[in-house]
């Protein structure tokens, strides 16, 4: 089967038949409804480029799902922080998936933060608080600087960027967890410098199975050993300009 196909058919049924994660009856319908406000909101405003709703179950559903494993094997977080979020992957799926968890979904473009709040309101996710502001200014704030357990961030920027951009948000033995292709290992010895200089620590590179996705993905997993200079980040637009 060519890379990028999906596995069809089997008893699985619905693609949310094979997450990840267990999901309940009520959790299926609410990404089920996420879904169907995804594609409304996208014939208005640039949300996403894929619109078949298997693809969608399968590339931004799924796929965010996986995170949790590897999540809840190095900590039991009580804050995550999706940098970058978007239309809200993949933020908005784990926070589905875990709601005890608290997830904040931080955005600069103002049209994907008002599609973000409606999202939340119409789920019911009372563990979602939706943030409008760029990284580089929203990390020196107190309420959110080294407040986080755990950031992630999913086609964000190159690593060296992501790293300046997310580590802030994270406490001292929390974690950065980065969705990458078949091989960021150039992006990784790019980004040892940045990783020295903020404060983090290459903890993994793991492969990554998404559900009914023949297509190679890897998790960059970061563990934040020191508190980041408060220097960093630098101001909006530096950090791509200028990588460390």
């Amino acid at each position: 089967m060519p890379s990028g196909t999906f596995k069809r058919g089997g008893t699985s049924g619905h693609p949310l038949n094979s997450s990840p994660v267990p999901l309940s009856p009520t959790q299926h319908a609410q990404l089920e409804r996420y879904l169907a406000l995804l594609l409304t909101w996208n014939e208005r405003i640039n949300l996403t480029a894929i619109t078949e709703p298997h693809e969608i179950y399968v590339k931004h559903f799924l796929d965010a799902l996986t995170l949790i494993p590897f999540i809840e094997a190095r900590l039991s977080p009580q804050r995550l922080i999706d940098v970058g979020s978007g239309a809200g992957f993949p933020g908005v799926p784990i926070a589905i998936a875990r709601p005890a968890w608290r997830v904040v979904l931080l955005e600069a473009t103002r049209k994907k933060v008002r599609f973000l709040e409606a999202l939340a309101t119409e789920l019911g996710l009372r563990n979602v608080e939706v943030h409008w502001g760029r990284a580089e200014d929203a990390a020196h704030d107190p309420a959110h600087r080294e407040r986080y357990d755990v950031a992630v961030a999913r086609a964000l920027a190159p690593l060296p960027v992501l790293l300046e951009l997310c580590l802030p948000f994270v406490r001292p033995g929390g974690y950065l967890l980065a969705p990458k292709g078949a091989d960021p290992h150039p992006e990784v010895e790019a980004a040892a410098r940045a990783l020295k200089m903020l404060g983090g620590c290459l903890e993994e590179i793991a492969p990554v199975r998404v559900p009914l996705l023949d297509e190679r993905r890897t998790l960059v997993i970061v563990r934040k050993e020191h508190p980041t200079p408060p220097s960093f980040p630098r101001p909006p637009g530096r950090p791509a300009k200028r990588p460390l």
